[in-house]
């Protein structure tokens, strides 16, 4: 078997399949978005970018974005924290769990937050009572980014943990150092990747979420519209070029994020 797979037209056969693959799942897709965004002309992408309801999309879309990342990295940072250092009753279904919003429908995740934090729910009374609400406003669009970006930084920061020699923190606390600032010099470093890397993973899938925003963010142009829904919007008005012109611009920041990840990974494996 293993003299039949090293055969030359199994190898040719499996590499020509894999470029198949990539080539009409992802690079074709890709370059028809940015043909049909420049299709009527340079002026016309530039148009349809300065659009007042499709620039501020993407204004609230990074802005938002940028806030539940910032939710994400610590809460994850945390959660991983507690996952590898502590042992407690409900820690195998607690790590099973974290990896739940990648098998549950995004849509599922918006109509539970709706549920959850909606007008009717006890979570929403109380706030109307307080004198603010949750759903169909910019809180419910941050909170369903974290749901959906939640594992990514736990993940991330979980092996570097795991790799992290005792050692090294058993010599800083024999140097004298206390607790904060062996965290601080010692395991904060050897997270960090993790951190970074997660968390930018994060913004970039956090830019692109539809299914559980479109349920709780109101969709209203300037306060709560986001860039995917704005997107959908576009295509349901048979309106693709301003469709594509906006979806190139979240392209492009996913394509500078991935490679900021890819660039953080080698340095990390030269040093």
């Amino acid at each position: 078997m293993n003299s039949l797979l090293r055969h030359k037209g199994w190898t040719w056969g499996f590499r020509t399949t894999i470029l198949l693959y990539f080539v009409v799942l992802i690079v074709l897709p890709i370059l028809g978005v940015y043909y049909n965004s420049f299709s009527l002309g340079f002026g016309n992408f530039v148009e349809s970018i300065s659009d007042p309801i499709a620039w501020k999309s993407v204004l609230l879309t990074l802005k938002l974005a940028i806030i539940a990342t910032l939710i994400n990295v610590f809460l994850g940072t945390m959660i991983a924290w507690v996952l590898i250092r502590y042992q407690f009753i409900g820690k195998a279904l607690l790590n099973s769990l974290v990896d739940l919003p990648f098998a549950l429908p995004t849509a599922v995740g918006g109509l539970m937050i709706l549920l959850l934090l909606g007008p009717g729910s006890l979570i929403g009374k109380a706030a109307e009572a307080l004198g603010f609400e949750i759903v169909f406003h910019q809180p419910a669009i941050v909170i369903a980014m974290v749901f959906v970006t939640f594992p990514f930084v736990i993940r991330a920061v979980q092996p570097l943990l795991e790799e992290l020699d005792p050692s090294e923190e058993e010599a800083a606390y024999t140097m004298g150092a206390k607790g904060t600032k062996v965290f601080w010099h010692v395991i904060l470093p050897s997270m960090a990747p993790g951190m970074i890397s997660g968390g930018m993973l994060a913004f970039s899938r956090a830019l692109a979420e539809f299914g559980a925003v479109v349920l709780v963010a109101g969709n209203i142009p300037g306060r709560t519209l986001v860039s995917s829904v704005f997107i959908f919007g576009e295509v349901e008005s048979d309106n693709p070029v301003s469709a594509a012109a906006v979806s190139v611009i979240l392209l492009t920041l996913s394509f500078l994020i991935l490679w900021l990840i890819n660039m953080l990974q080698m340095r990390g494996r030269r040093s």
